[in-house]
C-alpha cells in the first residue's frame, strides 16, 4: 500500500506518513497539534498523542509493548488500541465459529484498502466476506485541532433486513491507566453488570441495574486502589441528549482522552475493566449499538433493555451511517471531573461544571 506525504505550506500543517508500530506497518497522521497512528491492517487506531506533550503520553491499550516490558507472551492477538468490532462484537455461535466467524467480527483482522488519500483526510475500505457487508471510514484532522473526525458507512450486499452488532472498542491502558489516578465520565444513565455465571476476578454481582456510575455503594468512575479484578457493565446513554459523550481522565498526567458521539449512532456503552495482577490494565470505553459483547441470539434476548433495543438493523441492500469526534487534551489546575462535552459555536467545550472549569478546543466540523 502506497501512502503519499502531504505538506500544506512550509510548516507542514498536516501530514501522513508510512511507519513501523510495534512491528506492525502503521500510518501517522499529524498536524500541527496531535499525532495519530493508525494500522491499516484491521484500522485500529493504536497511538495518539499532543505534540505539546514532550513525553508524548499515548493513552491507547497496547497489549504489545506491556506483554514485551513484562517478558509475556502477547495474549490478545491483533486486538489493540481503538478497533472496531463490526459486523460482530463478542462471541460467536458454535455454528459461526464451524463456519469461520471471528471473535468481535471481520473488519479489525482484514487489510484495509485506500480509498482516497488528500490534504486532511483519508478514506480506507474493506470487505466482510463472511457477512457480505463492505465498510467505509473516513478520517480527518483539519490543521490547528486536535480532534479527529471518524465517518463510517456499513452496507449491505444481501437482499434481506438483518439484526447488526457494531462497536468502537475504544481501548485505554497502562502506563495512562494507573491505578486510582484515572477517572472516567460519561453521558450514561442506567446501567447493568453484565450476566455471568463463572467465578474468578468479577467483582460485580451478575445483572445487577445501577445508575451511572455508582453500583451497590462502589462508585466505578475511577480505577481500583489494587489489581486482581475484572468487571463488564453495559450503560445506556442518556435518552435526553442528542450528542453522547465519554471521557477518560488522568488526574496525574492532567490529560483526557474523550469521545463525542450521536446517541442515534450509538446508544449503549459496555465497559470492560481488567486490571490483572501482571499489570496488563485495560479499560474497554466500548460506545456502540449493544449493551454488551454478546451473540445475536443472546443480545436479541436482552431486548428491550431498560425500555431500548439493543441491537441495530440494517436493511436490504443498504447503508448505515455513524459518525464521532475523537480528541485529547490537557486539562487545567482545578479540573476534577468531565460533566459535560459538547459542540458550541466551532468549538469543543469540556467542562467541570461544579469546578467552574472548562476546556475549549478548536472544531471546524461537528456532528
Amino acid at each position: 500500500m502506497r501512502i503519499a506525504i502531504l505538506l500544506l505550506g512550509a510548516a507542514a500543517a498536516f501530514a501522513q506518513r508510512n511507519m513501523t508500530y510495534e512491528g506492525s506497518t502503521a500510518l501517522e497522521f499529524a498536524n500541527d497539534k496531535i499525532e495519530l497512528v493508525m494500522l491499516p491492517q484491521g484500522g485500529a487506531f493504536v497511538s495518539m498523542a499532543l505534540k505539546e506533550d514532550a513525553r508524548r503520553v499515548n493513552p491507547m491499550w497496547d497489549p504489545v509493548r506491556m506483554a514485551r516490558e513484562r517478558g509475556l507472551s502477547q495474549q490478545f492477538g491483533p486486538s489493540k488500541g481503538h478497533f472496531v468490532c463490526v459486523d460482530g462484537f463478542g462471541p460467536t455461535t458454535r455454528e459461526e465459529q464451524a463456519a469461520g466467524l471471528a471473535f468481535h467480527g471481520e473488519a479489525n483482522k482484514l487489510p484495509w484498502e485506500v480509498l482516497q488519500s488528500g490534504a486532511a483526510e483519508a478514506t480506507f475500505r474493506v470487505k466482510l466476506p463472511m457477512v457480505q457487508e463492505i465498510f467505509t471510514r473516513k478520517i480527518s484532522i483539519a490543521p490547528g485541532e486536535q480532534i479527529v473526525m471518524v465517518e463510517s458507512e456499513l452496507e449491505s450486499l444481501l437482499g434481506f433486513d438483518r439484526v447488526i452488532l457494531w462497536a468502537e472498542h475504544a481501548t485505554i491502558g497502562a502506563p495512562f491507566l494507573k491505578l486510582g489516578k484515572v477517572a472516567v465520565d460519561a453521558s450514561s444513565t442506567q446501567c447493568r453488570t453484565k450476566p455471568h455465571t463463572e467465578k474468578g476476578p468479577r467483582t460485580f454481582p451478575s445483572g445487577r441495574d445501577f445508575q451511572w456510575p455508582v453500583v451497590g455503594k462502589e462508585s466505578v468512575r475511577v480505577t481500583p486502589a489494587s489489581d486482581g479484578v475484572m468487571n463488564h457493565i453495559g450503560c445506556l446513554m442518556d435518552p435526553k441528549r442528542e450528542h453522547e459523550f465519554i471521557t477518560a481522565f488522568n488526574t496525574e498526567e492532567k490529560l483526557i482522552l474523550g469521545y463525542l458521539f450521536r446517541r442515534a449512532d450509538y446508544p449503549w456503552v459496555q465497559h470492560w475493566m481488567n486490571y490483572p495482577a501482571n499489570g496488563m490494565y485495560a479499560w474497554g470505553l466500548e460506545f456502540g449499538m449493544q449493551p454488551y459483547d454478546m451473540t445475536k441470539q443472546e443480545i436479541l434476548a436482552l431486548t428491550p433493555m431498560f425500555g431500548a433495543p439493543t441491537f441495530r438493523w440494517l436493511p436490504a441492500k443498504s447503508k448505515v451511517e455513524t459518525r464521532f469526534l475523537m480528541f485529547l487534551a490537557k486539562a487545567p489546575e482545578g479540573f476534577r471531573r468531565v460533566e459535560d462535552v459538547r459542540i458550541e459555536s466551532g468549538r469543543l467545550v469540556v467542562e467541570d461544571q461544579s469546578a467552574g472549569k472548562k476546556i475549549t478546543l478548536r472544531a471546524s466540523r461537528g456532528l
